[in-house]
């Protein structure tokens, strides 16, 4: 027994069933004029490529990739530096930016109008493209972003440099891998919290209308992690968190903190809150599509003393400034809505969201845990 699901998205139809094919012509198709050359497995959503794929485990699962838009976009950025005469693309950007380049640091002139507004017409490209799945560039695209409203030549030069990883690395795509995860349920001991200030929290709080879960449930993950001070001007930090469901990563942010923070512990911290925010909404909204949650998530992040202060009941808080954060992740941990475990630095794909990551082994590492290049006969991919 599962949930059937139709979803809607302006002229496009999808529908969730062993019988959809059935669902769009004798159903929908009773009451809409339909073309039938379009009904039949999804394959194009939102500039994205869908395809189902055979893992090497046997188990079935779909892939979606955005090398086709991908492609158009980098021809179009091509298309128009040939057009006014300037350098063409970087031919080995091996990463998305310059190994060291700090966007706001640079003095180089500010834009003329013109190419302002062309290079705010590129963000607006890589960020749907970082929808689109691209988790490898999401970092850097944020970085840059921060910059519309004063962006230099030195900014456009950078931006021209991740369409060019991008040409050189179009073809990527992401698998929702449904393979259960092998989680050590010893790194996410439950603790008796009946003797601490969360005593009274109780338990998760379900709504009561809440429908019947059905069909096979989900482990829901979350890598979470901090570039403490990493903003040279103002000193705030970067916060990333990426949210697996079973081996399917299905959410990834990079962001900015809106405060200082004076020490790693207090960044840390800060992301952590961020991430478990998002994880209680998506908890929630999986449960009201009817979808099973199986346990806790499973939170990992690479802060001792952070993960301490969230698993240990008897820990006090010893830094007044991240009271909120402290008090809104433990009372989490109390309900086992989540639980909190570390993770080595260079096991923690977070570290992507966070900083960029020159070209090396810690990157393709991260980058292999998030997408799969299909690589063609030349080797390019």
């Amino acid at each position: 027994m599962y949930w059937e699901y139709v979803l809607l998205y302006t002229d496009d139809c999808l529908v969730i069933s062993h019988k959809g094919e059935n669902i769009l012509r004798n159903e929908i198709g009773k009451y809409f004029d339909l073309k039938e050359e379009l009904i039949g497995p999804p394959d194009l959503y939102l500039g994205g490529k869908m395809r189902k794929i055979r893992l090497e485990n046997g188990l079935y699962a779909w892939a979606f990739g955005s090398s086709q838009y991908v492609q158009a976009a980098v021809k179009n950025v091509e298309t128009f530096l040939k057009e006014r005469g300037a350098q063409p693309l970087p031919a080995k950007a091996t990463a998305p930016l310059l190994n060291g380049y700090r966007p706001e640091v640079d003095i180089s002139p500010e834009l003329q109008p013109k190419d302002a507004s062309h290079f705010m017409s590129l963000i607006g490209v890589l960020r749907w493209i970082v929808e689109l799945g691209r988790i490898d560039i999401t970092c850097e695209v944020s970085m840059m972003s921060s910059h519309l409203a004063m962006p230099r030549v030195g900014h456009l030069h950078q931006v021209y440099r991740i369409f060019g990883y991008l040409k050189l690395h179009h073809n990527a795509e992401m698998v929702f891998d449904p393979t259960v995860p092998q989680i050590n349920e010893e790194d996410f001991e439950r603790r008796d919290w009946s003797t601490s200030e969360m005593d009274q929290v109780g338990v998760e709080e379900l709504p009561p209308n809440t429908p019947e879960p059905r069909g096979i449930g989900f482990v829901m993950r979350a890598f979470v992690d901090a570039d403490h001070a990493t903003d040279s001007m103002t000193r705030k930090s970067r916060s990333g968190f990426l949210v697996y469901l079973n081996s399917a990563p299905i959410y990834w942010m990079s962001k900015k903190q809106s405060s200082v923070e004076t020490s790693s512990f207090g960044s840390e911290f800060t992301a952590m809150k961020l991430c478990t925010e998002y994880v209680r909404g998506l908890r929630y909204k999986l449960r009201m599509m009817g979808i099973s949650i199986d346990g806790c998530t499973y939170v990992y992040g690479d802060n001792q003393s952070v993960l301490a202060n969230t698993t240990v009941p008897e820990s006090t808080l010893k830094k007044k400034s991240q009271s909120i954060a402290y008090h809104f992740v433990r009372e989490g941990v109390a309900r086992d809505e989540w639980r909190t475990a570390y993770v080595n630095t260079h096991e923690n794909p977070a570290d992507l969201l966070t900083k960029p990551l020159p070209n090396g082994e810690k990157r393709r590492g991260f980058v292999g845990m998030c997408l799969r290049y299909i690589y063609d006969q030349n080797g390019s991919g």
